[in-house]
């Protein structure tokens, strides 16, 4: 049976899981990427290394991602979420929306490359520090979100 999510079930799976991947484009080309994530009801809250993927939010802003569940190839769920890159800038907010994910990631089994000592160490450096390279913590203001699944 193939059917719609309802937005309870859309945001079951956004809550419970923490991989996803993010749609960006420059305008010529279309970039899609997994990252880790959590969701809190608004917004989807991902850090990243500077990049190609940031260059391209930042220039254009609206952007799609998507999760997936996937249990067989007769049985999943599947999220598409569209909505706009927001960086975090305010230090205090920062600190918040750093503490929420990296609280979310460690009680999970991620690979090293989802950083979770790195942001556990940035949340104890004074924002004073100079010459730091700092994960660029960002949001995904959600707009508009869509679900299916199939199950046998």
């Amino acid at each position: 049976m193939l059917g719609k999510l309802n937005n309870d079930e859309i945001d079951q799976v956004l809550a419970s899981n923490i991989m996803g991947r993010i749609g960006c484009t420059d305008k010529e080309k279309v970039y899609i990427v997994p990252v880790n994530y959590a969701f809190n009801d608004t917004y989807i809250t991902v850090h990243s290394q500077e990049g190609m993927k940031v260059e391209m939010m930042r220039k254009h802003p609206h952007i799609c991602f998507q999760v997936d569940e996937i249990i067989s190839p007769a049985n999943w769920r599947s999220v598409i979420v569209w909505g706009d890159y927001e960086e975090v800038m305010d230090p205090r907010e920062k600190y918040y929306a750093m503490k929420f994910l990296v609280g979310r990631l460690s009680r999970q089994h991620v690979s090293e490359t989802a950083g979770v000592s790195q942001m556990t160490q940035e949340m104890g450096i004074q924002q004073t520090s100079i010459n730091i390279i700092r994960p660029v913590l960002y949001r995904i203001r959600i707009h508009e979100k869509t679900g299916r699944f199939e199950k046998e």
